[in-house]
């Protein structure tokens, strides 16, 4: 079995106006959440990015404005994923990237991944998603345009 590594991304996909993009989990319905993924082999961070957003939204991140914010957040893998990762793994680095596209657009989801899809203000997206990395995005996200949560 070839185990996930405990190195991700979030991409953030939002329009300038801070519509976002979420995402319903298929494996835990009710989870909302933005674009997340493992590296895989070598790939840059930057790869990681433009490959899941790719394959969560059919979206091409390379035509888009794909920003790494330079910021990342460790945290404990939920007991149910841990699986995934090679035994003893219990915490994953994950960097956060904003993706801005001109504005809202359908996505074509991955249905091994989420069910749903959604665009809402970044406000009501901080209060919708589970984790609270992706908050702490949301409220980065604020930030650049000068708001607050």
């Amino acid at each position: 079995m070839a185990y996930k590594q405990p190195v991700s991304v979030l991409v953030l996909i939002h329009t300038p106006a801070l519509e976002v993009l979420l995402l319903e989990r298929a494996d835990k319905p009710g989870y909302w959440q933005s674009v997340t993924g493992s590296r895989e082999g070598e790939e840059s961070l930057r790869e990681t990015a433009i490959r899941e957003v790719q394959e969560e939204t059919g979206l091409d991140a390379e035509h888009y404005n794909l920003a790494d914010w330079q910021l990342s957040n460790e945290y404990e893998i939920f007991t149910h994923w841990r699986h995934r990762y090679a035994p003893g793994v219990t915490h994953n680095i994950e960097h956060v990237f904003g993706l801005e596209l001109p504005t809202v657009m359908p996505v074509t989801l991955a249905p091994n991944e989420h069910i749903n899809y959604e665009w809402v203000d970044w406000r009501l997206a901080a209060t919708r998603v589970f984790s609270w990395t992706n908050v702490l995005a949301l409220r980065a996200l604020g930030e650049r345009y000068g708001l607050t949560l």
